[in-house]
């Protein structure tokens, strides 16, 4: 299996058809969709692998914040989509992708994720300190997942807001 490599040598095009083979066009529809809207993936965390010029996976990471009902503001990374074509699941390629992406972060880096507790339980995900957390739109508590310095405390996960001076 070939390095990641930066998503962004990636023609958006090409992402956007391995996000629909791997999860729909009904994707964008998703409360994970919400969570980040009106950002930008984070370069230095989004990854791809390639296979014989061919996309076969793909991590994004996004900036995301913890506003609490006092007002506080904790930020954080929200990791996903990890995508895999759907020829090549099973090999690892998830894997791998988190693995980048979380080295990349560090491990005390404060990320957070919709997805399932069995699978991202092995990269040191758990809902241990998110029972609080809200998100805007439907989702499953216990799907609710974070790892490093993430506070534990309640508040609405929504997209990080930019105060430009």
């Amino acid at each position: 299996m070939n390095d990641p490599i930066p998503l962004s040598q990636v023609p958006a095009d090409q992402v956007d058809a391995l996000l629909d083979a791997a999860f729909g066009p009904e994707r964008r529809g998703r409360t994970a969709y919400r969570v980040r809207a009106g950002t930008d993936a984070i370069d230095e965390l989004s990854f791809a692998l390639l296979a014989d010029e061919r996309l076969i996976g793909s991590i994004q990471c996004w900036p995301v914040q913890l506003t609490g009902a006092d007002g506080s503001v904790a930020p954080l990374v929200m990791v996903g989509p990890v995508a895999v074509a759907p020829d090549r699941q099973g090999e690892g390629i998830g894997r791998a992708l988190m693995a980048r992406a979380i080295g990349a972060a560090g491990r005390d880096a404060p990320l957070m994720l919709i997805g399932d507790p069995e699978y991202y339980g092995r990269f040191g995900f758990s809902a241990d300190r998110t029972g609080g957390w809200r998100l805007p739109g439907p989702y499953e508590q216990r799907r609710l997942l974070a790892m490093g310095a993430v506070p534990d405390r309640a508040g609405m996960v929504a997209p990080r807001v930019t105060v430009t001076a």
